[in-house]
């Protein structure tokens, strides 16, 4: 079986993606050169990896098994290049730490700037997730710290209290969505809707809700940050969903009305989360001990 590192990624692309096209791009390859790459591997293997259908692919049971067995192969090698290259800038290991938007947004620029300041020898690989996806980061050891919603981390998971997230709605001043307490997902349906790009974890998590309602959301703008949905809500552009934190820092300096959303899901507890602590590489564990002091 001669499977090279492209060959690889690209088979983990084309998975995540559902769609041979679509991993061919996320692997900078040709979608022919794409193609034939995965029928190499399954004409080597005997087995199709693929279930091939008019709407993309979905993977077969060998499929999903290599997938699981990729996964551990790259990210071995990833570590492996970043630990050597930490060694070369004179650094001694590298945590990836995996957070969802909220948390990185609001409540880890600080932390972290001050591990790195005080760990001068350590860096961080840091990457947006959704909450689900980092409790399967870390379960399949492709990750070593993550920053999640503790309501979606399974037992297997072990987890410490970090920080109160709270999801709220903003809308222009004197808008009648101010003078309501709170309100339900529901009501914003018809409202022009400024959001963050589609691929941020938190905009996946509210359309996500509101998909389970039946209902897509009006987005009339995608921005790339919580105060320039404030703005463009401030200028009566739609209405948007941004952290507590976030909304109440904003309304000081900007004309902009603050609802809370009834639904559950708009309040997290978020929670360092690991596979096995006392597993960790040592950089790691000392990024878990900085976190857990900084919790609130």
């Amino acid at each position: 079986m001669r499977f090279d590192l492209a060959d690889l990624r690209l088979f983990l692309h084309v998975a995540e993606a559902r769609s041979i096209t679509h991993g061919a791009e996320r692997s900078n390859l040709a979608l022919a050169s794409a193609s034939a790459r995965i029928r190499g591997m399954e004409a080597t293997l005997g087995v199709p990896l693929l279930v091939r259908d008019r709407r993309g692919v979905s993977l077969s049971p060998a499929g999903q098994n290599l997938v699981e067995h990729a996964r551990l192969i790259t990210q071995q090698v990833e570590r492996m290049r970043g630990d050597l290259s930490s060694f070369a800038r004179g650094l001694s290991g590298s945590v990836r730490l995996l957070s969802n938007t909220a948390a990185l947004s609001e409540h880890l620029p600080k932390v972290l700037a001050r591990f790195l300041a005080s760990n001068p020898t350590i860096s961080l690989d840091v990457e947006e997730r959704e909450s689900a996806d980092i409790a399967a980061a870390l379960g399949s050891g492709a990750a070593d710290v993550g920053i999640a919603s503790a309501a979606a981390l399974p037992d297997t998971i072990e987890q410490f209290p970090f920080r109160d997230d709270v999801l709220v709605v903003v809308a222009p001043q004197a808008d009648i969505i101010g003078r309501k307490r709170s309100l339900a997902l529901m009501e914003l349906i018809d409202r022009p809707f400024i959001g963050l790009p589609r691929e941020s974890a938190l905009q996946r998590h509210i359309a996500r809700h509101a998909a389970q309602l039946g209902a897509t959301l009006n987005v009339r703008a995608r921005v790339t940050s919580f105060e320039a949905i404030c703005r463009l809500v401030e200028s009566g552009a739609g209405v948007g969903i941004v952290p507590e934190v976030s909304a109440r820092r904003y309304r000081r300096s900007m004309q902009i009305e603050v609802a809370k959303l009834s639904e559950p899901w708009a309040k997290r507890r978020l929670s360092i989360c690991v596979r096995r602590l006392s597993t960790l590489p040592v950089p790691a564990q000392r990024l878990v001990e900085h976190l857990r002091a900084a919790a609130e």
